[in-house]
């Protein structure tokens, strides 16, 4: 796979996904946002990746936002169609169906910021920084962050950080839970990597059904998400992986799950 703006790179089990474009500090472009789904179309589909990371090229930013070249001509009707656009991009990796870790090198702005919500975990680095300044530019933010960032930090931060544009920085991320994890720069990608291959050693059905139930925490109401999660554990107990996981557990030894 050979993209324009993308970086990809397959190997036991993982997808690590770089947005190449160090000179525009990641920003994206038309260009970079139909690569994205192409990419994350394929790798939804693809039996042999059971985890991505999500990265930025360089150590100054992950993504610093949209590229606003593209914002100067849009109108009512095609402002529309470029917010609706970017949304099906993020709901792809949000619904991936199986976790998308994010990488935060940097900056992570405006549609960095958004792209960073629709993944399921995220680890900063120590130089990281958050905000949706899209107010400043006289938008909104249009690629789920008005209704991602609240959903994870609470209506009042992110009102705050809407409203205000001011970015926040990685220990201010991780207090209220912005993030999952703040390590050194130069530690980011070890740390990453070991969390995507913990998650591998796990059962991947189990992961899959996890991710789904979490997922339609906003979607649904307390009665309809526990019979959702009633219907996902009973399709897991009737998974070869768990037969083998209980079992490996009485046997005080690693499971070996394989992925049925």
């Amino acid at each position: 796979m050979t993209y324009e703006t993308l970086l990809v790179e397959i190997r036991d089990h993982v997808a690590r996904v770089t947005i190449n474009r160090p000179d525009k500090l990641n920003a994206l472009n038309a260009k970079a946002k139909s690569e994205m789904k192409s990419l994350f179309e394929y790798l939804k589909a693809n039996d042999e990746v059971f985890v991505v990371v999500l990265t930025g090229a360089g150590e100054k930013a992950f993504v610093a936002g949209t590229d606003i070249k593209e914002l100067t001509e849009l109108t009512t009707e095609s402002g529309r169609a470029f917010s609706e656009g970017g949304q099906v991009i993020f709901n792809l990796i949000e619904n991936l169906g199986k976790p998308v870790i994010a990488a935060i090198n940097g900056y992570a702005l405006g549609g960095g910021l958004e792209l960073a919500l629709a993944c399921h975990l995220r680890i900063a680095s120590e130089n990281a920084k958050f905000g949706q300044p899209e107010v400043n530019l006289g938008i909104i933010p249009g690629y789920g962050g008005t209704q991602r960032l609240a959903r994870l930090v609470g209506k009042g931060r992110a009102m705050e950080m809407i409203l205000t544009g001011e970015p926040i920085d990685a220990q201010e991320a991780l207090r209220i839970g912005l993030v999952n994890r703040v390590v050194p720069a130069g530690e980011l990608h070890a740390v990453a990597k070991a969390m995507a291959q913990k998650i591998i050693s796990k059962g991947q059905i189990a992961i899959r059904m996890a991710l789904k139930a979490i997922n339609m925490t906003h979607e649904t109401n307390l009665t309809d998400g526990q019979a959702l999660e009633a219907s996902l554990f009973g399709v897991c107990c009737g998974t070869e992986d768990f037969k083998e996981g209980t079992k490996a557990f009485l046997e005080k030894r690693t499971p070996v799950f394989r992925k049925r």
